[in-house]
């Protein structure tokens, strides 16, 4: 419990209040949730700057991305670096897209108020030690596209976790670690010697979300869906949204412990 990420620095949290009305668009989002902003750190330390999309149920629960299925694939890409702590998640919207909506919502990314608003964080949390930018998939790679003041370091532009061509997404991403690797210096308690991805994905090349990316009082389990991939039926995400009440309920189950 004593390691746990306290929050956006304050210059950062004072920009996410002014985050840009979706209300034209809401109908693309699930939008009554409010918006997620981030994981990992804020304060321009970070070697690696990741950005998403679409985060999930798990993470509206958690407040912070990347932290479902998907977040736990990057937290491997990341752990294949040897970063432990060293980069910055965020997202090309700060509202979670309803991926089936993605096309219609488009416009909106550069829409001169959410573009200014976005570069503006991009800008707010990187700094001099910033190695390299990662897009993962169409809307990541549109927000790099259209950031102005981009730093002058290395982008990789590879496909989403949640990629429905996983031959594809391994191929993607097995190049960019073996090209990431050259670039990106490991954090002192990491380890990039770790196997790249072969012909599938498997267990080995997921990795729990660190307590330090999450809110103080989360259960210890959350982050780590390694229980649910194990069951039977199979489950990769401990919070679902039912198909009953797409937009207005999460189901959130914990794992059945001894």
């Amino acid at each position: 419990m004593g390691d746990f990420d306290p929050g956006p620095p304050a210059a950062v949290a004072r920009h996410f209040a002014t985050v840009p009305s979706y209300a034209d668009f809401r109908q693309f989002f699930w939008h009554d949730w409010g918006p997620i902003f981030y994981r990992g750190r804020l304060n321009g330390t970070a070697r690696l700057l990741a950005i998403a999309s679409d985060p999930g149920p798990t993470e509206r629960i958690a407040g912070r991305t990347l932290v479902g299925d998907a977040g736990q694939r990057v937290q491997g890409f990341l752990t294949k670096l040897g970063l432990t702590r060293s980069y910055a998640l965020v997202n090309a919207y700060a509202y979670a897209l309803r991926p089936s909506l993605a096309q219609q919502a488009a416009p909106l990314l550069s829409r001169p108020d959410q573009l200014a608003w976005r570069n503006t964080l991009f800008d707010l949390i990187t700094g001099p030690q910033l190695q390299a930018i990662v897009a993962f998939g169409a809307q990541a790679r549109s927000a790099v596209r259209l950031w102005t003041d981009k730093p002058d370091v290395p982008v990789f532009e590879v496909p989403h976790p949640s990629s429905r061509t996983p031959k594809v997404l391994l191929d993607k991403w097995r190049e960019a670690i073996t090209d990431l690797r050259a670039i990106v210096t490991p954090d002192p308690d990491g380890d990039s010697a770790v196997p790249n991805y072969g012909v599938k994905f498997t267990e080995s090349d997921y990795a729990p979300v660190p307590h330090r990316d999450l809110p103080f009082g989360v259960p210890p389990w959350l982050g780590d869906d390694a229980w649910g991939r194990k069951d039977k039926p199979r489950h990769n995400n401990c919070v679902e949204r039912p198909a009953t009440d797409l937009l207005n309920t999460l189901v959130w189950r914990a794992p059945k412990l001894g």
